[in-house]
């Protein structure tokens, strides 16, 4: 069974140009920490880095492979289902692993609990989720009853994608166009792990995280 890690970088974003290269204070380019959690991972045959611009290579380590990818995926238009397809023609693997620049402190041990899941054959996806206990609305009705408000710690449980890490078999994929099947694992991960970069806000904020937890030793 073959199991592939893949990062898909753009070197053009426009929310945050640059943010995929763009280095932490007292840190590293960010690309640098999801591909050395990888890296570290137990159940992987290859990672890459999924890039139409050749520059990407000075940030890769040895252990990374730079995939070359078509230019129009670059687009603001493009779905991320397009990239992973193309991905996937360009790379046959059993299993996929897709993990983002953008989510600096995901763990290897949320890696590796994804993979262990879609590879026992029990799960067909995996997916890192935050779990949500708050007074949530729905198409302006609210989702507790408030008629009788309940304790926060009462409240039921939702999660909500991080878009961080994702697992899915080829097949799902290819046959279905998806990357959450019917039977996924939920890998539930803390507000650290959460942490997804797209507004240079949100780079602000995973710079506090590094300098103020992550360099300092502080458990994610």
């Amino acid at each position: 069974m073959k199991t592939v890690a893949f990062v898909p970088v753009k070197l053009n974003n426009e929310r945050l140009p640059g943010k995929n290269t763009k280095p932490f204070h007292n840190g590293e380019p960010l690309i640098h920490y999801i591909l050395q959690t990888l890296l570290q991972c137990r159940g992987l045959d290859s990672i890459y880095v999924y890039c139409s611009d050749p520059a990407i290579q000075e940030y890769l380590p040895k252990g990374v492979a730079w995939l070359p990818r078509d230019p129009r995926l670059d687009s603001s238009s493009t779905l991320i289902l397009e990239v992973l397809r193309a991905f996937a023609e360009d790379v046959p693997a059993d299993t996929y692993v897709l993990a983002h620049a953008t989510a600096p402190f995901i763990s290897v041990a949320s890696v590796e609990s994804g993979i262990l899941a879609v590879n026992s054959g029990e799960y067909d996806s995996a997916m890192t989720v935050k779990k949500l206990r708050e007074f949530l609305w729905l198409n302006g009705k609210p989702l507790y009853d408030t008629t009788c408000i309940p304790r926060t710690q009462d409240l039921g449980d939702l999660y909500a994608e991080t878009t961080g890490l994702y697992v899915y078999k080829r097949e799902l994929l290819m046959e279905h166009n998806r990357r959450t099947g019917e039977k996924p694992y939920l890998i539930p991960v803390s507000d650290v792990e959460a942490c997804d970069i797209n507004e240079p806000f949100d780079f602000e904020v995973a710079d506090m995280i590094f300098n103020r937890c992550i360099r300092k030793g502080g458990a994610k």
